[in-house]
């Protein structure tokens, strides 16, 4: 039988490295996918170092995959897929389809959601097995090193943007211009937001125009950084990027009446945020999760059409170690993406 390389995780917390194995078959329900390209998000780290139950090792990380499904499962309704299809899977790699999230249709909450490299081996590999609901079709002007980060990073920061309550015109903040706030600036001004970009330091303000920004906020900078959304008028919404709570924390009083949090960026340290900050002016304060394959294959569509596209580093499968630590340490420009051939 045929074999596939996988880099893989052998205890928590520790190195990867390259092995073989045996290519499966996908079940009913499932297909196989020839992998070209998987991101590596900051989220993997959640699973490389077990912090979330259920996790099992050895471990083979991945939600950003982009490739061609080799194979389609016996029985399986395949919903218009064929051999050979470009696709991408995500952070949403499945739903059980009876949870009452799933039963209301709001798949991507599911109670038993399919996260690729929790629920099954995630696209740190040459082959990955998903189920039939977890692809998004890849736009033919996309590359598979583009679509993946599209399938995590891309659609948290799209859908966060278009399920908000700002609308063409308003003020919008992105919070961070790294792996996520790269997407968001520039997903924020093709929606005709007036673009606002908060990081650390002047030097990334020309970066920030760049992007599509029309406006550059230094968060080290003596005018705090409400201060500075008020001076623009206050923002309709602030996009959290940065997992960072006192960054997040202090945009809040940035916002408009009726302005919007929007949280993406993960960080177990509370938030310093009083009722006060927010009754008065009926503020709010939400998450936001990933999406769903359609949402991711809406994202794909919508950069396609508007030439986003995130910046990465290619790096081959071999050095997934490497790589993995480059993104670990902040130094990735902006998302670190690998490729088996």
């Amino acid at each position: 039988m045929s074999t596939y390389r996988v880099a893989q995780v052998a205890a928590a917390g520790g190195p990867f490295e390259i092995v073989e194995r045996e290519v499966p078959r996908p079940g009913p329900g499932r297909i196989r996918i020839a992998v070209d390209a998987c991101g590596i998000c900051h989220s993997d780290a959640i699973f490389v170092n077990a912090m979330l139950p259920g996790v099992q090792f050895p471990l083979v990380p991945g939600h950003e995959i982009a490739g061609r499904i080799e194979e389609l499962g016996e029985e399986t309704n395949s919903g218009g897929w064929q051999v050979g299809d470009r696709v991408t899977v995500g952070w949403f790699g499945g739903s059980c389809g009876h949870c009452t999230p799933c039963r209301q249709g709001d798949f991507i909450v599911c109670e038993n959601l399919k996260v690729p490299g929790w629920a099954y081996d995630g696209g740190y590999a040459e082959t990955v097995i998903a189920p039939v609901d977890a692809p998004a079709r890849i736009p033919d002007a996309l590359a598979a090193t583009d679509a993946a980060p599209m399938a995590c990073a891309g659609v948290t920061t799209y859908n966060g943007l278009r399920r908000s309550s700002a609308r063409p015109g308003d003020l919008v903040a992105v919070l961070g211009i790294g792996g996520l706030g790269h997407l968001g600036v520039q997903f924020a001004a093709a929606m005709g937001f007036e673009t606002v970009a908060i990081a650390r330091g002047a030097d990334k303000a020309d970066f920030a125009k760049q992007l599509g920004a029309h406006h550059y906020i230094d968060s080290t900078a003596d005018t705090p950084v409400a201060d500075a959304l008020q001076s623009l008028g206050g923002a309709r919404v602030v996009l959290a990027t940065a997992a960072n709570s006192e960054a997040i924390t202090a945009t809040v009083e940035g916002l408009s009446p009726r302005g919007e949090l929007v949280i993406i960026g993960a960080d177990a340290t509370p938030l310093g945020i009083s009722p006060n900050q927010l009754l008065m002016s009926g503020k709010i304060i939400r998450g936001h999760p990933s999406g769903t394959a359609q949402d991711v294959q809406d994202t794909m569509a919508f950069s396609a059409l508007h030439g986003i596209r995130p910046m990465v580093e290619i790096v081959p499968l071999d050095q997934a170690h490497e790589a993995y630590q480059r993104m670990m340490s902040g130094a990735a420009r902006f998302r670190m993406v690998l490729t088996t051939h």
